[in-house]
């Protein structure tokens, strides 16, 4: 690649440009990139904001602030949209569609590492042992679709640490939704074949399982083994019958997305609908922002690009509005995918009916965000009167503790905007070294850890800091601000009413005379309960699972010598935990594999020894 900056000289920088692929970027007075483009022909395109394309407003309002334009000259236009992307979300410009980034897609990870492999729900970095299958359009169709293995294959849900710690079957075995491997019931061979079955049907052919069953069951049926013919004869019932109430509407089984954009009052919405195995799994929204006019071709490529170059890519995308440069995005993904990937529009058939179902689905989604931030705005407003702020807040930041019996205390700090709660930025912290259920302490060391962070520009300065609690929970936020000397935000707590009415929630502000009781109508007392609720929630979460966490963590683990495999001998042998916390050194000694110095230390770890 050439790199090239030009001071902004119009006649002389014009007759520069090559007729070569690159990327240009427009930037403004202070340096900034306000604009990343990429071009087949870079003279033919950035000749064109100087020609009659300038007169068009979005162009009109991004040349008024460009003081020079810079230019990277490629070897390829797929080489120029490469960099295009990596640019965009290095400077995330002014005047680009930008998609703001989610929680990724969730999976279903199988870890076909293990003996007996576990079915679960998985998000995040796909890094570890066995198979990941997916992606899903949220995390409820991941569930829906466990719930249907588990009843058609009878394949573990649960993670390691609780498999390798049971002493008898769980309530899913008691359900026949688990063969119940981790104590023996079912032999590695026919679990395998289980997990075979339930990754098949998973991929979308069920045809593959139910052939296989039925010959099975033929087999069965011939050596008069009756019992286990009429099991598999069930089991292909209740596959037929999933397969009528999930029509499958394409016999292809390419992986594929439909997508449709739809723009309003210069907001946009696109929807994916999802399409694996020849179902339909889903849809999910998305809403990209932008500070600029755009066509909806525009806002298509900026989210195909943005989309899947950092994301799952499937064989067909469908869509409702084609990008100029489909046949460049087609060869980039199809490079990054290993395989052939299509764009199409104007497809027909069962095809048809997917765009259209996401197109239908953006536009619901997006006149529902409208109406959604119209009434934040009013209520912002409303806050921003009742609490004499001046101007509606940008940003709130709302804190809650959650603890049991002042054990495993957890604080929550969630975030708001004008558009609703901004989870990405939600942060909780684990509270520590803090007396057991010191409410006020617990509040002050949560306010120093976000507030240092923020005061290193490590976070958005709020133009509001809520906290639920009353005076004294206010007192211990402020004194920790002091400390920090951050100002600027407005402090406020919330108490809750007499016997936690809703309604009647007292706002004591910080540095105000007079406590605060807004009307149980008042859309400002809205706003700030369900900020305050969310906060709640959030921490109740965090703390149930450090909670379960801790909880999970078998008093065995951690002992040096005793691994999974003698951990279940233990249990075992004992029937339980409890068994095993009541246990002698004599007693532990007798178990295979526990030599005496091993006894000596498991008693210890149980009676205060360790």
């Amino acid at each position: 690649m050439n790199d090239k900056a030009r001071a902004f000289d119009q006649e002389s920088f014009l007759n520069s440009l090559t007729h070569k692929p690159g990327v240009y970027r427009m930037v403004d007075g202070e340096g900034a990139v306000i604009y990343v483009g990429k071009a087949r022909d870079l003279k033919k395109r950035v000749s064109s904001y100087f020609g009659s394309k300038a007169h068009h407003p979005k162009t009109m309002a991004l040349m008024a602030q460009t003081r020079d334009v810079q230019i990277t000259v490629t070897g390829s236009e797929k080489e120029a949209l490469l960099l295009e992307l990596n640019l965009i979300k290095e400077h995330q410009p002014y005047f680009n569609v930008l998609l703001r980034d989610g929680k990724g897609y969730p999976y279903i990870h199988v870890s076909t590492d293990k003996e007996f492999p576990a079915f679960e729900f998985h998000r995040g970095a796909r890094n570890t042992g066995g198979r990941f299958l997916g992606p899903y359009p949220n995390a409820a169709a991941v569930r829906q679709i466990l719930t249907h293995v588990q009843k058609l294959f009878r394949v573990r849900p649960c993670d390691e640490t609780f498999f390798a710690n049971r002493a008898r079957p769980c309530l899913q075995h008691q359900i026949k939704r688990c063969t119940a491997p981790c104590v023996g019931l079912i032999d590695t061979e026919d679990y395998v074949r289980n997990v075979k079955h339930a990754v098949l049907f998973l991929e979308g052919r069920d045809a593959s399982v139910v052939d296989e069953l039925a010959d099975r069951m033929d087999r069965a049926s011939e050596s008069k083994q009756y019992e286990l013919a009429a099991q598999l004869r069930d089991q292909i019932a209740a596959i037929k019958s999933l397969q009528a109430k999930q029509s499958i509407t394409d016999e292809k089984h390419i992986d594929t997305d439909a997508l449709a954009v739809f723009g309003e009052g210069g907001s946009w919405a696109v929807v994916a609908v999802m399409i694996r195995g020849g179902r339909v799994l889903g849809s999910r929204s998305f809403f990209p922002h932008s500070n600029a006019e755009h066509g909806a071709d525009e806002v298509m490529r900026a989210f195909i690009s943005q989309h899947y170059f950092s994301g799952p890519v499937p064989r067909e995308i469908l869509v409702n509005a084609l990008p100029d440069d489909a046949a460049v995005l087609e060869e980039t993904l199809g490079a990054r995918n290993s395989s052939k990937v299509s764009i199409r529009v104007n497809v027909r058939g069962s095809r048809r009916g997917w765009v259209e179902m996401a197109e239908a689905n953006a536009r619901e989604a997006l006149l529902m965000k409208l109406a959604g931030r119209a009434t934040v705005d009013r209520q912002l407003q409303e806050l921003a009167d009742a609490l004499e702020l001046g101007a509606a807040p940008a940003r709130i930041e709302c804190f809650d503790i959650s603890h049991t019996a002042g054990d495993q205390t957890v604080a929550s700090c969630v975030v708001f905007g004008s558009e609703g709660p901004v989870k990405a930025d939600y942060r909780r912290f684990n509270i520590k070294d803090v007396e057991a259920g010191d409410d006020y302490g617990a509040i002050a060391q949560a306010i120093r850890r976000r507030y240092t962070r923020v005061k290193n520009g490590e976070a958005p300065v709020p133009d509001l800091i809520l906290v639920d609690g009353g005076k004294g929970q206010l007192s211990a936020a402020a004194r920790e601000l002091d400390e920090l000397e951050f100002d600027g935000p407005v402090l406020a707590a919330v108490a809750k009413g007499p016997e936690r009415r809703p309604g009647k929630e007292t706002i004591h502000v910080h540095g105000a005379r007079r406590e605060l009781q807004l009307p149980s109508d008042s859309p400002a007392l809205h706003v700030i309960q369900q900020i305050r609720d969310e906060a709640h929630r959030f921490a109740i979460t965090a703390h149930r699972q450090r909670r379960g966490k801790s909880r999970q963590q078998s008093p065995l683990e951690g002992i040096p010598g005793i691994g999974p495999k003698k951990r279940r001998e233990l249990l075992r042998f004992f029937g339980g935990l409890q068994g095993v916390r009541r246990a002698g050194v004599s007693d532990l000694k007798k178990v295979p594999g526990i030599s005496p110095g091993l006894a000596e230390k498991i008693y210890d770890r149980f009676h205060d020894g360790s």
